[in-house]
């Protein structure tokens, strides 16, 4: 692992931790030139799709873009950056299950909004606006429409008891 500081190709681990029951490693590691610490994060790649756009056009999966789309309908919830790690992990693992070479990309929206019905529904309500292009109001009413639709309603919950 190549030294963030002086860019010396040999480091010593410090310390290991696995995060996310097992899934990444985070290593600290030291600079056996420099001296200088700096943290390394490991994790299986496991997900090498191409992804198909609406135009055709075929494009390599990437995390850190699906993932910028979900961040900016989180935006000042409350949701933390483990749980946004979790989210990630399960859509790619719901990407993974389909078995496919090359998935549509109204697939991969499709899913992530799935997940983020269940994480946050202010989250879901905000990426279902841009994902679909509400063009009007009447189009974000069905979408929360649909959402309080899945909720168990509060009368049946209470005869469980």
């Amino acid at each position: 692992m190549r030294c963030p500081f002086c860019q010396h190709s040999e480091s010593d681990v410090i310390d290991t931790r696995k995060l996310n029951a097992g899934e990444s490693i985070r290593r600290r590691r030291r600079c056996t030139a420099c001296g200088k610490r700096f943290t390394t994060f490991e994790r299986v790649e496991t997900v090498n799709l191409t992804v198909v756009k609406k135009n055709g056009e075929r494009e390599p999966y990437e995390r850190d873009k699906m993932m910028r789309g979900v961040r900016t309908a989180c935006y000042r919830r409350p949701v933390s950056a483990q749980q946004l790690d979790l989210f990630a992990n399960d859509v790619e693992a719901a990407l993974m299950a389909l078995d496919a070479p090359e998935i549509p990309s109204s697939a991969i929206g499709d899913i992530v909004m799935d997940h983020l019905r269940t994480l946050d529904e202010v989250a879901y309500i905000r990426f279902a606006s841009v994902y679909r292009s509400f063009t009007d109001i009447g189009k974000l009413r069905e979408a929360v429409d649909e959402l309080l639709e899945r909720e168990t309603p509060p009368d049946r919950a209470l005869h469980h008891s």
